[in-house]
Parts: C-alpha cells; structure tokens; sequence
C-alpha cells in the first residue's frame, strides 16, 4: 500500500482535492482534524499536556484551550517544541492504526498544512503540493472564515512554508487556481497511484 501526502498553504484548496480523492473511493486521513480530535479524546495526551503548560489548558469542560495554548508557546520556541514532543507522537500512532485498517487499499492519502520531501523522516512514498496564487487564497479565505481580517490571513501564510519550499518537496503539483480543471488533475494522479 502507498502512502500519499497531501499540502498546500492555507486557501490553496487541499480539502478539495482530498473530497475528490474520496468520491474515488481513496481513505483520507486528515492530521490536522485527528491531532483536534485527539487533543480532546485521548486521556494520556490530555495528561502530558496538563503536566507540561498546567490545568489552564484545558477549560473546566474538559475541552483544549487552544487560544490559552497557542498564547503560551507564540513567542516560546523551546515550549512550542516540547509541547510538539508530545502532541506529534500521539498523531503519528493514530495515524499508524488508521493506516492498518486501510492496509486493503491500492493507497491512502494523509493530508496535512506541512510535510517534508516524501521519504525524508516520513512514511510517505510521494508527496502532492495543491498550489494557488497568493491573490485567490486570500479571497477564498476570505468567504471561507468572514471573521478574519486579510491582515490575519497574511500573517497565516508568512509563518507557513514559502510556495518556492513547497514546491521543492513536490513529487507532484495539483494547480488550483481557477484556471486549470482540478479534476482531470486528480484523476491522472488516482491513475498513477493505482499502477
């Protein structure tokens, strides 16, 4: 079975992407949607968490703080690291299992905002970056998140991956911007998977 990475920056249009992959039958594992859930479900990452930042972290519900978190780690590297130290392993496990109840499938798709180059300390066997112009990201994200200044938006992209980075990792391009069909794109992919 193929493992198939799936990034791109914010507005770029990766969820699309895998939505299609999907309709095709392709299992898609969302790490960043699974890192949320875990989070808030997994009791032994709950208590990590607790014992590294403090019961703040968690609201008197239960649920993460993800605000307070994020305040705590913004300008802290050595804590934001070890705050990965715990969060990453716990992901990485997940997405392991998730992988072997898909273990029947020609290939499966994790997705997630950043990956390094297929092979290189991951499990991927190829690495697809969904790529739009900056412009036509910001205006989707725009509609998408109404609450967000273009302002927000623009700091968003500056901390993530530049386009010239991701593109280096790039085993493959999926171009989302408007102007090319997404997909025929996607299913020449599926076709090159499936070989």
């Amino acid at each position: 079975m193929k493992i198939i990475g799936i990034s791109g920056g914010i507005g770029s249009g990766k969820s699309v992407v895998c939505k299609i992959f999907v309709t095709l039958g392709v299992p898609v594992y969302n790490a960043d949607d699974r890192a949320k859930w875990l989070l808030n479900n997994d009791a032994s990452l709950k208590l990590s968490i607790i014992q590294l930042l403090g019961n703040e972290s968690y609201t008197p519900q239960g649920l993460y703080n993800r605000a307070w978190v994020a305040a705590q780690v913004f300008n802290n590297s050595a804590l934001l690291q070890k705050l990965n130290a715990v969060v990453h392993p716990a992901v990485y496990e997940d997405t392991e299992a998730w992988a072997k109840q898909h273990s029947d499938k020609p290939y499966i798709i994790k997705e997630a905002a950043l990956f390094k180059r297929a092979g290189e300390g991951n499990n991927l066997d190829f690495l697809v970056v969904v790529q739009a112009p900056e412009a036509l990201r910001i205006e989707r994200i725009k509609k998408r998140d109404p609450q967000r200044s273009e302002q927000e938006i623009r700091d968003i992209i500056a901390r993530q991956f530049s386009e010239d980075e991701r593109i280096k990792q790039a085993d493959y391009i999926i171009q989302n911007d408007d102007n090319q069909l997404l997909i025929p794109q996607v299913l020449e992919l599926h076709r090159l998977f499936l070989r």
